[in-house]
């Protein structure tokens, strides 16, 4: 008797930065970790463009100005604030995301060459993603973990909802700070203690 045997599976298809790239503007976020495509629905069907709320734009303008702040006062070569759902390519495999602000280090900067990507090319220094209402935490878990694993040595999650600040560093447990609290920057980002109230009021 001979026994059938199952097809093999094909191989799961890895994206790229121009697979991201090339999907329309169609209101769904995406972003790819590790090779594999991640998608949020949009917030409001039928709008093409990825909306947020003004909570969430509020505290993304008040954490870019804190930095912006902080950074011209620093000597030159300076870094750069990114904010908007900046793009970032993550080096080796880690992926292509979005991110709510970024702060990229005065040698990353230079790094940079927009005839190969207008995306930011390396690892920051600071990435900072808002909840939105409808974040699923795995999903942010998932982001979190990759930047870590890419090298980013400081990467905020701040809730809307609770005034909160999630702090998380490669190979260290996560820190909970809340309006009553000052964040810890240094030696990273030296001199950079924003009150917390403050990125949220």
């Amino acid at each position: 008797m001979t026994t059938a045997t199952a097809p093999p599976l094909a191989p799961a298809k890895v994206w790229t930065e121009a697979d991201l790239l090339a999907f329309p503007d169609d209101g769904v976020e995406r972003w790819i970790i590790k090779g594999q495509l991640r998608e949020n629905p949009p917030q409001y069907p039928g709008v093409t463009v990825t909306a947020r709320n003004r909570h969430h734009s509020d505290i993304m303008s008040l954490v870019a100005a804190a930095l912006t702040v902080w950074r011209r006062a620093q000597p030159p070569p300076r870094g750069k604030v990114y904010c908007g759902e900046a793009g970032v390519r993550l080096p080796g495999a880690t992926g292509t995301v979005g991110v709510d602000v970024a702060y990229v280090s005065a040698d990353v900067v230079a790094a940079q060459n927009d005839s190969t990507t207008t995306m930011i090319a390396g690892v920051p220094t600071l990435m900072v993603e808002i909840l939105s209402p409808n974040d699923v935490m795995e999903k942010i878990e998932e982001k979190v973990d990759g930047y870590l694993d890419a090298g980013v040595p400081l990467v905020w999650v701040m809730s809307a909802h609770y005034r909160t600040v999630t702090v998380h560093r490669p190979g260290r447990e996560p820190e909970l700070f809340n309006t009553t609290h000052r964040m810890p920057a240094e030696p990273l980002l030296p001199g950079f203690t924003p009150a917390v109230l403050e990125l949220f009021e």
